[in-house]
């Protein structure tokens, strides 16, 4: 087995490559996606991130001593790699998230088998080379494509130690199922439904340019993007506006096209989907402020809209608790939004529903902001930060968002066993 020293340079030689091939990959990540370039481009930044940084952080995998209550015996405790490890990312980040899976379990001393959205293979193979051009051995990182329904046979092989995915609730709760007859470790980011709770005493136009930012990224195809956004009544009306006015702004179509802000959606199953959402809150008595139905024509650029799956950032107001977009994952660019007074009674609703991955506070006062962050039942909790995952920083949800944590110490340690040795006749 390699040290940690001699897996770090490998994994700081993809980082290098990975930067050296960005915009190759960022193109082939906007064809297979429909994010724009910028994004893309962002997206794979962050993947040479993640190896650069689980590259220094497998050297500091540190075991202990610990002090024995008897003479003649010595204790001590190793961290020793899973093993083989099945990594399972989704379409929306395809490569970004395979790299923290990969960069972490490579640097644990771990070997990966590598299962990507087929929708977005290609993007996601282009980072996988890296990885064999930087010199990895071989069998360390393999990449299998195919139907999501054969993974089975992978968690099923006596050989797999660990699965790590990211995807919907649902599935999760399938791979747990059958990863339980061989008692699989798992580490499981699952969907969200995250709050967003602006407080009264926010730069109100800063505050509003961060909601949509964080809303609309990849055109709100992310788990961990705001939700239900919960405004103040005091400042409802003005927040509102300056968000509707933020909105259209926006220009939507082709990825690749300088000047766009946001693609299109990934699917006709997602365009449905978001449709769909948009269709019952009206229904209910939902105001659609903006936006709100699919975009047709030429576009920005010469762009033609009809041959992809263009929506809108769409605002609403007048949302009530049964409405879908209150109790389910919204994974596209709707944005809800709802009054609320006190404190308490925000943080209760906040916290009503199943998920609990991301949520987020906009609030000048430090005070407010931590109480309120405190109380929030999310893994992850934005502070005036909508746009929170980093590589050194432990991301990761709770409740049906899943178990677990990528990035940090906790990144690491979730691909180690620990051990713990008793030695006596000192």
């Amino acid at each position: 087995m390699k040290t940690p020293y001699e897996r770090a340079v490998f994994l700081n030689k993809t980082a290098a490559l990975i930067r050296e091939r960005a915009s190759e990959i960022a193109k082939t990540l906007t064809a297979e996606n429909g994010k724009t370039l910028a994004e893309s481009m962002g997206s794979v930044s962050g993947c040479a991130a993640w190896f650069e940084w689980f590259a220094e952080e497998g050297k500091r995998c540190y075991g202990r001593m610990i002090p024995s209550m008897f003479g003649n015996k010595r204790h001590w405790v190793l961290q020793q790699p899973v093993g083989v490890v099945v990594a399972i990312s989704p379409w929306n980040f395809p490569v970004n998230l395979m790299s923290r899976k990969l960069a972490a379990g490579l640097a644990a001393g771990c070997t990966v088998v590598t299962r990507p959205a087929s929708n977005t293979a290609l993007s996601s193979m282009m980072i996988i080379e890296c990885l064999h051009d930087a010199g990895f051995p071989k069998g360390t990182v393999s990449l299998v494509t195919g139907p999501s329904s054969d993974s089975g046979s992978l968690f099923l092989h006596k050989a797999c130690r660990k699965v790590s995915f990211t995807g919907s609730t649902g599935v999760g709760r399938e791979i747990m199922r059958q990863c339980a007859p061989n008692i699989t470790k798992l580490s499981l980011e699952l969907g969200g439904n995250a709050p967003l709770i602006v407080f009264p005493d926010v730069d109100l136009k800063a505050s509003a340019d961060t909601s949509v930012i964080g809303k609309f990224r990849n055109a709100g195809q992310s788990c961990i993007a705001p939700q239900r956004i919960f405004v103040h009544k005091n400042i409802f009306e003005e927040f509102t506006n300056l968000v509707v006015a933020k909105c259209k702004t926006y220009v939507v179509g082709n990825g690749v096209d300088a000047g766009v802000d946001m693609g299109p959606l990934f699917n006709k199953k997602q365009f449905d989907t978001i449709d769909g959402f948009v269709k019952d809150a009206v229904s209910k008595g939902a105001k659609v402020l903006c936006g709100g139905e699919r975009l047709t024509g030429k576009g920005h650029a010469g762009a033609d809209l009809d041959k992809g799956y263009f929506y809108p950032p769409t605002v609403l107001t007048g949302i009530t608790a049964e409405m879908r977009v209150m109790t389910e994952e919204v994974f596209g660019p709707v944005m809800p939004l709802i009054e609320f007074e006190d404190e308490a009674d925000v943080i209760k609703r906040a916290n009503d529903t199943e998920y609990g991955l991301a949520g987020y506070v906009l609030c000048k006062d430090i005070a407010v902001g931590t109480r309120v962050a405190e109380q929030l039942e999310f893994g992850v909790i934005g502070l005036n930060d909508t746009v929170p995952t980093v590589p050194n920083c432990p991301f990761g949800g709770m409740k049906a968002s899943g178990f677990g944590r990528e990035g940090g110490v906790e990144g690491l340690e979730a691909y180690m066993e620990t051990k713990y040795i008793s030695c006596a006749g000192y």
